[in-house]
């Protein structure tokens, strides 16, 4: 008779949060959705703030609806977007509440440096964009100097949430990479370029692998949630990490992935990092994976543009859900307005009913590039879901020629594995073979590598069978491929 074993994952993104139970049995995995919640930024004092207090209250809460199965937890862990931390000091569980990446307060921060981008990306191999952690830090020590002289540390979201429910305050290695400050060379953070930033080396907490065990729940929360002494897990605990175990490939070779929500990362596996002149000018990034791979990929712009229009629209009294969206979607033309999703401007938060938003800047932009302007939600909705399908096609173009490797199908995982127009459109603008599923590909990840841990299963591609055993997959063959090639030719055209 085999045993269950079972795990609880917390996986925050920057739209909701969820507990997560993970039950391992019989080389299959099985997830339940234990507690939802929501997850937000708060503009105050002119800044862009995470709910954090929210989102810990919403924990444990999930952690008390765990505790209430009577089930024996092996373990639990955490998972969350990058780049975001709080300052420590002592027993304070922080020290202010953590700044969200799309706060505007790093605009024009590497130009106040004192290093060269060539010199950071030899250091640590990761892309350019204003949220990095670099970026944030260094602004802290221009512009909260105080808080950076006083603080011990600072965690980043998910290695904070382990430490808060017992763990030891520790960078796991795969959140760490995301800071811009991380050697993935070496395995370390890049000290040389701290110091030469001005940064406190004190405030860098020890960097541990994935998979890593440290710490057991809090005697408060163990008698809180009534879990008992469940072990705590430094997993992937950055969730693009989580996603890239879980997906299901498999074979070694010929493979790339897409993690799909409100960012887009699209990337490849591999041994070792890739720090050459022309990944720096392409802005790809090395980011660590499980057992000190590294992911090769391109964060680029997501369903994140997508989100903000609905934002929007229903703050103007026009209530739409996904499912509404692409329907409407479905009946508008095919390919007549296309947009650079990379631009700067699709970036930011896309301000409110009153001053403009998303829907506007697309229009902006359909105006300056002398193309006719979508108006209706379905319209609008198209334009942004073919044209990061196009995206995706120069983001695959670009990493065949960074390895020299062909990429003949395109994994796609996560919650944007549900929107079947642009899982169409993504096959039919790359050519590739599309798979995709599973939706919870960051969950099974998270819970995979704590059974590597706990010595439930043996290896990352055990997990990988496991996943493609456990969930349902889906296939997009390419269509209507001539279409696509001038769709593309335009999309390369514009600003």
């Amino acid at each position: 008779m085999s045993t269950t074993r079972h795990y609880l994952a917390i996986d925050l993104g920057a739209e909701s949060g969820r507990v997560m139970l993970g039950s391992l049995a019989d080389g299959k995995l099985t997830l339940e959705e234990l507690h939802r919640f929501a997850n937000r930024a708060v503009v105050v004092k002119d800044s862009r703030r995470w709910d954090f207090l929210h989102l810990y209250a919403e924990i444990v809460e999930g952690l008390r609806k765990a505790g209430g199965l009577g089930l024996p937890i092996r373990s639990l862990s955490t998972d969350s977007w990058g780049v975001d931390y709080a300052f420590m000091k002592g027993d304070e569980p922080f020290l202010s509440t953590p700044y969200q990446y799309r706060d505007t307060r790093t605009d024009g921060a590497y130009e106040k440096m004192p290093v060269t981008k060539e010199e950071i990306y030899t250091a640590t191999g990761i892309q350019f964009m204003t949220i990095n952690s670099i970026c944030q830090l260094h602004t802290d020590l221009l512009e909260r100097t105080e808080i950076v002289e006083f603080a011990d540390s600072f965690l980043l979201i998910a290695d904070l949430v382990n430490h808060l429910l017992g763990g030891e305050a520790v960078a796991e290695a795969s959140l760490a990479s995301t800071t811009q400050l991380y050697d993935p060379a070496r395995h370390d953070w890049a000290r040389s370029l701290i110091a030469r930033l001005g940064l406190p080396e004190r405030i860098f907490p020890k960097v541990v692998p994935s998979g890593t065990s440290i710490g057991t729940l809090s005697a408060e929360l163990q008698e809180e949630t009534r879990l008992g002494s469940v072990n705590v897990v430094a997993t992937c605990s950055h969730d693009t990490g989580a996603a890239v175990a879980a997906v299901p490939a498999t074979d070694q070779e010929g493979w790339a992935y897409l993690s799909s929500g409100t960012w887009s990362l699209l990337g490849v596996e591999s041994p070792l990092p890739v720090l050459t002149e022309k990944a720096r000018s392409l802005n790809f990034t090395n980011e660590v994976g499980h057992g000190g791979t590294i992911r090769l990929l391109k964060n680029i712009a997501g369903l994140w543009i997508l989100q903000e229009c609905m934002r929007f629209w229903r703050e103007s009294g026009q209530e739409q859900n996904y499912g509404e969206l692409v329907h409407l979607a479905f009946q508008e033309p095919t390919l007549e307005v296309l947009i650079n999703p990379d631009d700067p401007r699709f970036q930011k938060s896309g301000g409110t009913t009153a001053s403009g938003g998303m829907p506007e800047r697309i229009a902006e932009y359909a105006r300056e590039t002398g193309q006719r302007i979508p108006t209706t939600p379905g319209a609008i909705s198209r334009c942004i879901l073919e044209s990061l399908a196009l995206l995706y096609r120069r983001s695959i173009g670009e990493l065949e020629s960074l390895t020299g490797n062909p990429i003949n199908r395109l994994h796609i995982v996560g919650g944007g594995t549900r929107n079947e127009l642009l899982n169409q459109a993504a096959a039919n603008a790359t050519g590739l073979r599309i798979i995709t599923g599973p939706v919870e590909a960051t969950a099974a990840g998270n819970i995979l590598i704590q059974a590597i841990s706990a010595g439930d299963i043996t290896s990352l591609s055990e997990a990988r069978k496991i996943v493609a055993d456990s969930f349902s997959q889906h296939i997009f063959e390419p269509q209507d491929s001539s279409l696509w090639e001038a769709a593309y030719a335009r999309f390369v055209a514009l600003p």
